[in-house]
């Protein structure tokens, strides 16, 4: 029982210590305060959470190693910022809006580096970096501060949150099912951290959210540091973080862009022409003799070379290690790919008004940022992502266990016989149908518009969702 006591007070001791480290120094006299908070029951059970849950994440992490291990010390990070944070809710009185945006800084700079892994060009393990960074929104439960601070109850922000995560955490045990149980375990791992494990413990001890104390010290949003030396202005601050308590500027301060500008402009009285410059007869094209009406060759051959490249890079189609990468094609109706086995997977990203096809099956098919581009496959293993694209048609010919949609708008999927009970999922796309081949082999194909819209019924303690229908006049 002893060695138990030791134990937590040399915890709490730590824990001091690093909460003095990050700026967060206990009011005078506050030191026993905040070691009686450190051993408090709902601070013992948080340790408890990391220690069995954040452990078998981090366990599971270790064995694949790499961007997915880093990817797991910023999630053990998050939650270490987060239980000392719950250590300061015991010893400080509710902050206003700007003092809860300055006293949830630590926790918000890790889940802003968390975002920063997946900024860039994908890497192989995008999903696991996605996966862990949107489940850090599932913390931002403490700033919970009342049903009119505009978030869900702590309970249902959990859940909410990990919803949006699991998303990606279902691509990574779709793909890795029959690959590697080391990134399976990893994902189950993490589902189990937020649900039954992070829900479970805001259910037990802050359902209604953090208790603040009465007494305890205020915090105040950090001043601004004033320069010295006179210089030029500093830059404007970045868009606002998850916790920030600025409101949004409103539509009339704004300046006005586009054609508001123009509407404004024309409001103001002034006549419509003015500070235009008058075109004399020389400076029209009919009598200009430096312009005729011919294009030369070389002229068409440049202009087509100009199409073919684009600014983001050199068109790419080649194979590394085992996965095909298609860049950067721009205006190419005809490329294929051919040479293919089950072990690769295809990477489609930056290519417009072009279409590959892809002749023999593939581990995992994923087109990323492209517009008006199709895409031609027989068979996929795991599954065909169609990600921040624009006006794309995929046709399967062979058979596809799933094909998800994220951030799309106009997307056409043709789906054969063999792929008919091919899982389908969408997250903030628009605009998708599915064609399906018709009962005959002379049949038209059947469209079927995917819906976009829903409507969220509150019916017997709980929400229903259903699709919004449209029926024409």
């Amino acid at each position: 029982m002893e060695e138990k006591l030791v134990e937590r007070l040399e915890s709490a001791v730590a824990k001091l210590e690093a909460i003095s480290i990050s700026g967060f120094r206990p009011a005078e006299g506050g030191g026993d305060a905040a070691a009686a908070a450190a051993l408090d029951p709902s601070i013992v059970a948080f340790e408890d959470l990391m220690g069995e849950y954040v452990g078998r994440v981090s366990a599971a992490a270790e064995k694949i190693g790499g961007q997915v291990l880093d990817a797991t010390k910023v999630v053990a990070e998050a939650f270490l910022a987060q239980k000392q944070l719950l250590v300061m809710v015991k010893q400080t009185q509710k902050p206003d809006m700007a003092g809860l945006a300055e006293f949830l800084k630590p926790l918000n700079e890790v889940i802003l580096k968390a975002n920063k892994m997946t900024e860039g060009r994908r890497s192989d393990f995008f999903n696991h970096l996605k996966t862990a960074a949107d489940s850090l929104s599932a913390l931002a439960w403490i700033a919970f501060t009342g049903k009119d601070c505009g978030m869900s109850m702590p309970i249902a922000h959990v859940e909410e949150s990990w919803q949006m995560a699991e998303f990606y955490n279902n691509k990574i045990l779709v793909e890795y099912k029959n690959k590697d149980p080391n990134h399976v375990e990893w994902a189950k791992a993490l589902k189990e951290l937020y649900v039954p494990g992070l829900r479970d413990y805001v259910k037990s001890h802050y359902p209604l959210g953090p208790i603040w104390s009465v007494t305890g010290k205020t915090t105040v949003p950090a001043p601004a540091k004033v320069p010295k030396s006179s210089g030029p202005a500093p830059p404007p601050p970045p868009p606002a973080s998850l916790f920030s308590s600025e409101s949004p500027q409103s539509s009339s301060s704004r300046p006005k862009v586009g054609m508001a500008a123009v509407f404004q402009e024309i409001n103001t009285g002034k006549p419509a022409t003015a500070g235009l410059r008058k075109v004399t007869d020389n400076m029209k094209t009919k009598n200009r003799a430096d312009r005729t009406g011919i294009v030369g060759a070389g002229e068409k051959e440049s202009g087509a070379s100009s199409r073919s490249f684009s600014k983001a890079g050199p068109p790419k189609l080649e194979l590394q290690v085992r996965k095909w990468v298609v860049e950067n094609q721009i205006g190419r109706k005809n490329l294929v790919i051919d040479d293919c086995d089950s072990k690769q997977s295809v990477y489609v990203f930056g290519c417009k008004d072009s279409v590959l096809q892809i002749k023999g099956k593939v581990n995992n098919i994923t087109v990323d940022k492209c517009t008006k581009m199709g895409i031609v496959f027989m068979d996929v293993v795991a599954a065909c992502e169609i990600v921040n694209c624009n006006g794309v048609e995929v046709q399967c010919q062979g058979s596809a266990p799933t094909i998800s949609v994220d951030n799309t708008s106009g997307c056409q999927l043709y789906l054969s016989n063999d792929s008919l009970e091919a899982s389908i999922t969408t997250a903030k796309s628009s605009e998708i149908n599915v064609l399906v081949p018709g009962a005959g082999p002379d049949d038209d194909w059947g469209e079927h518009a995917l819906p976009q819209q829903f409507v969220h019924v509150y019916t017997d303690g709980q929400f229903v969702t259903t699709p919004v229908s449209h029926s024409g006049g």
